[in-house]
């Protein structure tokens, strides 16, 4: 587990993981040291005469000068109060800077995995589940280094102080070592034998059921009309209660796991105490006396340390799952810086398709094979075929998307790759059959990725006016500071079109590409659509679009048409 842990970690963080390292040693040496200053006072409780009889007290108590009894005790107990406060101011900066370093992993881990899960394009998106990759990033990521990381140190400082306490115990008194022994290491095994494997097992159907519910909660919401309509809500609450069953069932047996190290610790010391008393027999009052009070100093810091180890063993375990989501994710190895280049191709004369061909990888046949056509700049062309014939895979390969398994994409006779991808994806707009919209106001959707303060007022409102937005707009009482749902939920399809539209024209596009953008339209408002294509073709004969249609309509306004086979 170890090595999977650190595969986790980044390179960055190692090295101050070392430190961290540092610090838990030093915390458990100051809390040692704590609790050994506890030592001379229990020698004063418990026998009065060691001030003179015990040869460090003594000695200290003639070095000093003190002239009686009192003074010395007074001064004994003050000096040790005021190292134990010393001791845990020390603690607490001590904590801060693990917590730091903790939180700082969280904080890397998770927008490492957002940026690097984006990164993967859109083939990985597709293949994967919205809901588990928002899982993975919003709680599986935190969960590891609060759930995994931070109970591996606290195993590692109480550890660390159990053995030192130990040691301390067995130079000075053999008797009392043999006993904790004898008492809490049969308690601590047989609490790890009796929950090791159910705890493992309990975390992974936890994580199951967790993912389980994100997806059901996910796709009740965003399918509410289909849901709805055909009554299929009743099966997906089913679906939501069987999860919630899992976590309810399986946090109430992880609770009840969590309330063992204290009973297994409190049995041990209630065995130790009998054990204590039936030893007693043979040893004189005074050896009693300073064997108990070992006995119970000991017991009084090893009882929450024991109890900690268990108890971090336990959340160790159940969260285990994290480790292998984490180290299947490669985070080390994701993309995780956030392209921000606004440099543009300057396009001036031609896209050229020159024997393209696509296949997926889960597929034995490409999607496209070897075609070839150009679009020149000013043109409104056409790309029409059946379903299934590739059109949106040619589109998605012309926005940069996916990569050609052979021929080339060329714009103005550069070839399209990775290295110039950003340029032209700064250069196009891109209008879908299902307009991706926020849950925000039209000027944010219209100029999406701007800061508000940023944003040209005068842009929007010409964007507004060529995408035939300006009535609805104007219609609102808060014209383009009206918010729209999520998902555009209170706008009408054309309008979700139309701010598509603006979006691109704000962006000062140079190409459009329109995915079977009025498909799922009512005959009006595809030829209205169409009409404001149509217009903004007119009005900027630079303006190049490309639009992507199985209906011969939607085709309407295109100079040239090209047909996939």
């Amino acid at each position: 587990m170890k090595l999977s842990v650190l595969g986790i970690i980044p390179k960055r963080f190692r090295r101050r993981g070392c430190m961290v390292t540092l610090t838990i040693l030093l915390r458990a040496l100051l809390n040692f040291m704590g609790l050994a200053a506890l030592l001379p006072v229990l020698y004063l409780i418990l026998d009065s005469d060691s001030i003179h009889s015990n040869r460090y007290l003594a000695g200290l108590y003639d070095a000093m000068g003190f002239g009686s009894d009192t003074a010395f005790v007074t001064a004994v107990s003050g000096t040790i109060v005021a190292f134990i406060v010393v001791k845990s101011l020390i603690n607490i900066g001590l904590y801060r800077f693990e917590r730091d370093y903790i939180y700082a992993l969280y904080r890397y881990l998770s927008r490492n995995l957002y940026i690097g899960y984006f990164n993967r394009g859109l083939a990985f998106i597709k293949q994967s589940n919205s809901a588990v990759l928002s899982r993975n990033v919003n709680v599986v990521c935190y969960t590891f280094v609060v759930g995994v990381l931070r109970p591996l140190a606290t195993i590692f400082s109480e550890v660390m102080l159990f053995i030192l306490l130990f040691g301390a115990i067995a130079i000075y008194n053999p008797l009392a070592s043999l006993l904790t022994i004898a008492i809490f290491v049969p308690s601590a095994w047989l609490y790890f034998a009796l929950v090791r494997g159910r705890v493992n097992s309990y975390g992974n159907k936890e994580n199951e059921a967790q993912r389980t519910k994100f997806r059901t909660v996910a796709e009740t919401y965003r399918g509410y009309a289909d849901i709805e309509i055909n009554n299929a809500f009743p099966k997906m609450l089913a679906s939501f209660d069987r999860s919630i069953d899992t976590i309810v069932e399986v946090g109430a047996k992880n609770a009840t796991i969590a309330t063992l190290p204290q009973i297994f610790t409190e049995i041990g010391l209630a065995a130790g105490m009998a054990l204590l008393v039936s030893l007693s027999v043979g040893l004189g009052s005074a050896d009693m006396k300073i064997l108990f009070g070992i006995f119970a100093v000991a017991a009084l810091r090893l009882l929450p340390s024991i109890r900690g180890i268990m108890g971090a063993w336990t959340a160790l375990r159940y969260n285990r799952y994290t480790i292998d989501i984490l180290r299947n994710a490669a985070t080390e190895k994701l993309t995780s810086t956030e392209e921000s280049d606004t440099c543009r191709f300057e396009f001036r004369d031609r896209i050229a398709v020159e024997n393209l061909s696509f296949r997926f990888d889960d597929s034995d046949h490409d999607t496209l094979h070897d075609l070839s056509f150009e679009i020149r700049r000013g043109e409104v062309i056409g790309i029409k075929g059946r379903s299934g014939a590739g059109k949106t895979t040619l589109f998605n390969l012309l926005l940069g998307f996916y990569s050609p398994t052979a021929g080339n994409i060329l714009i103005d006779g550069e070839r399209l790759d990775d290295g110039n991808r950003r340029k032209w994806q700064n250069t196009i707009g891109y209008v879908s059959q299902s307009v991706f919209l926020i849950d925000g106001t039209i000027l944010a959707n219209i100029a999406l990725g701007c800061d508000e303060d940023a944003i040209d007022t005068d842009r929007i409102n010409r964007a507004i006016d060529m995408a035939n937005l300006r009535e609805f707009v104007d219609s609102l009482p808060n014209g383009v500071h009206s918010r729209i749902g999520e998902c555009g939920a209170l706008l009408s399809g054309g309008q979700r079109q139309r701010i598509g539209i603006a979006r691109a024209l704000y962006k000062r596009a140079d190409i459009l590409f329109f995915d079977e953008a009025t498909s799922s339209l009512d005959n009006e408002t595809e030829r209205g659509i169409n009409d404001s294509v149509r217009t903004l073709a007119q009005n900027d004969t630079e303006l190049t679009i490309v639009i992507i249609a199985h209906r011969e309509s939607s085709l309407d306004c295109c100079d040239r048409i090209i047909e996939i086979k």
